[in-house]
């Protein structure tokens, strides 16, 4: 597979959101085995852990944004039970058609994946019981526009869980961390065709606040009761907070 050298995503250029969307139709193919080359396959064990925070009940509706290939989504859709409806929605069509084929394959028939901005969602105010978001907040143009999304379509006192990658601030993880996503990331990236878009994966991370930098700005888009948990030494953050009455 060629390596390319499209230039990474600049939120300066006005047409971040575009860029984005590329990137990811591009890597749609390769996604799913780079997550586990990068993360030795525990990006699964964390999906898990974030769908459970998501105190999901049979029969309950939920939304995943920025679903990806859908691995969150068919996690939330255990919880939901046969009579629940997950909906995991995304802006990059290659993405949908790999997410649309595993659910398939799985019979997973409770969970429907359709396009969709997460900063302007096509869903009437309170539609669903708990919202996820996993690796994909980082990549948010607006951060805050699309957390106060969030918050309009959940119920009151619906969840909302996300999933990130943070970047740990002491030795030795803090080393280690430098070291794999700011060269060897690149590196598999070079390998899987498409060194940019892991080039730009560091990148995002430093760009992203820290834990307690998204509790503030999760508290400011109006949800309460926030907590979060740091997984994998450092590595990991799943945030969890209420939607207000």
């Amino acid at each position: 597979m060629a390596t390319t050298s499209t230039p990474l995503p600049n939120r300066e250029s006005g047409e971040f959101a575009g860029e984005v969307r590329t990137m990811f139709d591009r890597i749609a193919g390769v996604y799913d085995l780079m997550n586990t080359a990068m993360t030795a396959g525990m990006h699964h064990r964390w999906r898990q852990r974030a769908a459970e925070l998501a105190e999901l009940e049979p029969g309950s509706a939920a939304l995943d944004v920025c679903c990806g290939t859908g691995d969150l989504a068919l996690e939330l859709s255990h919880r939901v039970g046969p009579e629940g409806t997950v909906v995991g929605c995304d802006f990059s069509e290659r993405m949908l058609e790999a997410a649309t084929s595993k659910a398939a394959e799985c019979g997973a028939a409770n969970v429907r994946f359709e396009w969709a901005d997460a900063l302007e969602l096509p869903y009437e105010d309170g539609s669903f019981d708990a919202a996820t978001i996993g690796f994909g907040a980082r990549n948010l143009e607006d951060l805050d526009r699309g957390l106060r999304e969030l918050a309009r379509v959940l119920r009151p006192g619906g969840r909302l869980v996300i999933l990130e990658i943070t970047q740990p601030q002491r030795p030795p993880l803090s080393a280690f961390f430098s070291l794999w996503f700011d060269r060897l990331v690149p590196l598999l990236g070079t390998l899987a065709g498409d060194r940019s878009a892991y080039s730009y994966l560091p990148e995002s991370v430093k760009r992203f606040p820290p834990p307690h930098g998204l509790a503030e700005r999760m508290d400011a888009a109006g949800f309460g009761r926030i907590r979060y948990f740091v997984l994998a030494g450092g590595i990991i953050t799943i945030h969890a907070g209420a939607a207000s009455a």
